[in-house]
């Protein structure tokens, strides 16, 4: 059996780009994030040493989503473009790194992320998903755990491991549960509207009691409080819908083996070129320091 890392590409990128004060090269081109992608790679790698680390970025893919829900993520922010910038650099790092980086248009990364994440599992490998979106909690089983950043201002706390009793513990509800769960509360990340006034733990023992959604809609009439049985019947099809967006789909076709493979190859002279051109001294010096020495795939 094999240890795999996934990652959520952006979901890190957002994290590195904050985390750290603005950076720039001479000619005043940001490399905060850059600086952050780096360590944050190499940390998870020595921490978990992986057979293969997969790197998912979103294309845009959202259409399916989009039909049952015009307003779905229409209210994020755009990107700021000192990230923008930074994007094309932070996937060629990846890749030079020896990190896959695995994007498909038309395919939700999250989506493809997951399908990978079981596919690795059922085929008895373990599989860690580092990311700090809720909705891959729904993908938590005895393969298969969350890889949860440390708390905004306690970065020397680590990264931590969500296995299915922490799903339990944070959520109230089990990881089979937790699209079922999201579709009753909302997803506000995501622009999914919840059933109005129903909360994480009136959800959760909801769940608790009937098991899934749709037995919660089937036995509207004996739900406490009393004054949420007409909304859930009124409401029973907006639910379902919220069920279709907050369920990650496990049925895409399965990464190519290039794509696969391509984890572990360290490009070296490429990252040392890029992190030159990127003026990342400490990281090329870090880059000298871990790769010459080794032989190279």
């Amino acid at each position: 059996m094999s240890k795999w890392l996934l990652v959520d590409g952006f979901n890190l990128a957002y994290r590195c780009f904050f985390a750290i004060p603005a950076l720039t090269r001479a000619d005043g081109f940001p490399t905060n994030a850059l600086h952050g992608w780096v360590k944050s790679l190499w940390r998870l790698a020595d921490q978990e040493r992986p057979a293969g680390t997969l790197v998912f970025f979103d294309l845009g893919g959202a259409q399916d989503r989009l039909a049952l829900l015009p307003e779905y993520k229409a209210q994020r922010a755009e990107m700021p473009e000192a990230l923008v910038k930074q994007l094309p650099h932070i996937k060629s790092l990846t890749r030079a790194m020896g990190f896959a980086g695995v994007e498909r248009a038309g395919v939700e990364s999250d989506d493809l992320l997951a399908a990978e994440a079981r596919r690795l599992a059922d085929a008895g490998n373990e599989v860690l998903i580092v990311s700090s979106d809720k909705d891959f909690a729904q993908m938590v089983g005895a393969r298969v755990r969350l890889l949860l950043p440390p708390p905004a201002g306690n970065a020397k706390s680590g990264w931590r491991v969500l296995d299915e009793a922490g799903v339990v513990e944070k959520f109230g509800v089990r990881p089979a549960q937790i699209a079922d769960y999201l579709a009753l509360v909302g997803d506000a990340s995501d622009n999914i509207p919840g059933l109005a006034g129903v909360g994480p733990k009136t959800a959760a023992k909801w769940l608790e009691q009937c098991g899934s959604l749709e037995s919660v809609i089937a036995r509207a009439g004996e739900l406490e409080p009393e004054r949420f049985r007409k909304p859930v019947r009124a409401q029973a099809d907006a639910l379902r819908r919220n069920l279709r967006l907050t369920t990650l789909n496990l049925s895409l076709p399965p990464l190519s083996d290039a794509e696969r493979n391509a984890a572990g190859r360290v490009r070296l002279e490429e990252l040392l070129a890029l992190l030159e051109e990127l003026e990342m001294g400490t990281a090329l010096a870090a880059a000298r320091q871990r790769y010459e020495q080794r032989e190279l795939f």
